[in-house]
């Protein structure tokens, strides 16, 4: 699923006429790994079981009324589309610490991935 198929859902989602904003972030393979290195491609795994139980609790925070998340495994070349965080919420204060958060949990325990 991509962003606009995850933007969609959430405008059909019952409580949406609660939003008052929608943030999305599109991680992609960089061209080079945080210490400078060319990076030709990246192999992730992702723990689908972790990731649900993140979402979960990151649904119930306030103001929160939806919070999609694709990520996508195996070989991805620079410039692909690696992982997908759509959030839906009343008021920025409420919407943009949940956004950060949601991404900062899943790289710290959701995916692992290894930089060729």
């Amino acid at each position: 699923m991509g962003l606009s198929e995850m933007v969609r859902k959430i405008k059909e989602h019952p409580a949406y006429h609660d939003a008052g904003m929608i943030l999305c972030h599109n991680g992609v393979v960089r061209g080079t790994s945080r210490n400078g290195k060319p990076v030709s491609e990246l192999t992730v795994r992702a723990d689908r079981n972790r990731l649900a139980e993140i979402v979960a609790e990151m649904k119930k925070r306030q103001g929160i009324i939806e919070v999609l998340v694709e990520v996508r495994e195996g070989t991805l070349r620079v410039g692909e589309d690696v992982m997908f965080v759509v959030v839906a919420g009343d008021f920025r204060e409420n919407v943009f610490p949940v956004l950060m958060d949601t991404i900062n949990s899943i790289k710290a325990y959701v995916t692992t991935k290894v930089e060729m």
